[in-house]
């Protein structure tokens, strides 16, 4: 489970972050909106512990700062933070040692379902663009985390590997995960979608359950909310 709440982030005078909370559940899957400045970026790096904030945040019930969040959390940046030096195999390897985890399996098992089997021994530098999101993606998975979040997951994939990663989404969930995926590609999440946040200037501006009986698209809803701005 992720709770936010009342999270403030300020950078100088600019308010990044008004006010922030919401709440997502074992086995949902939650999408954030918005258009470009909304703050989605900035509150993603919150909960991943990358930027000091006022207010809370709880990851599993643990504080997001302590040793015990950072066990039960999977991150995927929207820029891939791969090193050059260290071979695909390498990289899972490290994120196994890091958190002081035998490799099961999984370490093949995500490999191979995003196609990275047969390039194990090739190093972070020699990969496309395209194949160190898919890596990035791996290295957060590979220690099986409870609560996982995405920034903008699918930029750079190929539309197979996005594929693969809809249903990691939906594997996730029925494993009982937590996910939250800021996104600016709303059709591709539009069908499987517990809860969905708008973001506008720093705070939400909607929320809206799959269980909501309504005829608006989340996407009418969200240019119904933001027209004006540049999309995200």
């Amino acid at each position: 489970m992720l709770q936010v709440n009342h999270v403030t982030k300020k950078y100088g005078k600019l308010l990044a972050n008004r006010d922030v909370s919401f709440e997502i559940g074992s086995g949902e899957i939650a999408v954030l909106l918005g258009p470009n400045g909304a703050g989605k970026s900035t509150i993603i790096k919150c909960i991943a512990g990358l930027l000091r904030f006022d207010g809370e945040i709880l990851i599993d019930g643990f504080s997001n700062k302590s040793i015990d969040a950072k066990k039960c959390l999977g991150y995927v940046p929207e820029m891939p933070a791969i090193y050059d030096m260290l071979t695909v195999g390498e990289h899972l390897e490290f994120m196994l040692r890091a958190y002081k985890m035998e490799d099961d399996g999984t370490a093949g098992r995500l490999l191979e379902r995003f196609e990275l089997l047969d390039k194990k021994d090739k190093l972070g530098k020699e990969l496309s663009k395209g194949m160190q999101q898919k890596l990035s993606i791996c290295c957060a998975l590979v220690h099986r985390p409870s609560v996982i979040i995405f920034d903008e997951p699918m930029v750079g994939l190929d539309p197979h590997a996005i594929k693969q990663l809809k249903e990691v989404f939906a594997r996730l969930r029925e494993a009982g995960a937590t996910v939250l995926i800021s996104t600016h590609m709303i059709d591709s999440v539009e069908s499987y979608w517990d809860k969905a946040y708008i973001m506008k200037d720093g705070a939400f501006v909607a929320e809206r359950s799959a269980a909501d009986t309504t005829e608006q698209s989340l996407e009418d809803l969200f240019f119904a909310l933001t027209e004006g701005g540049k999309d995200a």
